[in-house]
């Protein structure tokens, strides 16, 4: 889309929908959103790899197999050429090796924001959106799907600023979640589909403006539920790769911890 007059219609159609989207990938921390938006016209591509950090214990009903890895390949664009008020969005294709995917391996995710001090001196970054949007599943498949979570986020974040000697201690943000009862349940099969998001990041100019830490945590027990731990390192302007580690909260619903691996480029 060229026209602002379209963009911005698809903005508000967008921000309408929300008002009414399990890997999908809006900019991110390490697995829950950030209120980072992408710039105009700046594509994204992210190659998010997730590992199992260990085998099922063998116990009665399994051979002590390994869970499923997963890749999701995403990529986003930002959409309004606004310095206070941005807009990306974005699509990811996401599929589970050496295990069943369901029919709907392809989603959608947008984002609305504002950065800090866009409001007013002081204001901390606003961030609204949905991700891993995609068609709802039948109730006798849920529990089993990775599309149609349809995840819809709120969040708020601001970093702390420095206070004469001492650094600036990083940016911390806050936020809460709601998604499909269908797609988001324990392991039981009750629905599991909303909760707080939580993170703490801070680029470590100490030691190299190309090092980045982060810890980010989402709530509830479903599939989603992980405390997640996670180093960047910057190859080139354009190019990081994120090493992390995720602790899910219900491994009956998750699976195991896993590794991650996530290039993230910017073009251009």
């Amino acid at each position: 889309m060229t026209k602002i007059a379209r963009i911005l219609g698809l903005a508000m159609t967008l921000s309408l929908a929300a008002a009414g989207s399990a890997l999908a990938t809006p900019s991110t921390q390490i697995w829950i959103p950030s209120t980072d938006v992408q710039p105009f016209k700046v594509a994204h591509l992210g190659i998010d790899n997730y590992f199992r950090a260990s085998a099922t214990p063998k116990m009665a009903g399994n051979t002590g197999t390994r869970d499923a890895n997963t890749m999701d390949i995403g990529a986003t664009v930002g959409v309004l050429p606004f310095e206070k008020i941005q807009m990306e969005i974005g699509f990811d294709y996401l599929v589970i090796a050496s295990a069943p995917n369901d029919n709907h391996p392809w989603s959608g995710n947008f984002k609305l924001g504002t950065p800090e001090d866009s409001l007013f001196k002081g204001s901390p970054a606003l961030a609204a959106g949905m991700y891993n949007v995609g068609p709802s599943q039948r109730k006798d498949i849920a529990g089993g799907v990775v599309a149609g979570q349809n995840i819809a986020y709120g969040l708020v974040a601001k970093t702390i600023p420095a206070i004469g000697a001492i650094p600036s201690l990083g940016r911390l943000s806050a936020g809460y979640f709601s998604g499909s009862e269908r797609a988001l349940v324990s392991n039981a099969g009750a629905p599991s589909n909303d909760g707080v998001l939580l993170s703490w990041d801070r680029t470590m100019s100490e030691i190299s403006d190309k090092l980045w830490l982060a810890v980010d945590y989402q709530g509830g027990h479903s599939a989603m539920g992980a405390l997640n731990i996670g180093a960047s390192w910057a190859f080139a302007k354009n190019v990081s790769v994120i090493f992390g580690y995720d602790i899910y909260n219900r491994k009956e619903a998750a699976g195991n911890n896993t590794f991650t691996t996530q290039l993230d480029i910017n073009f251009p």
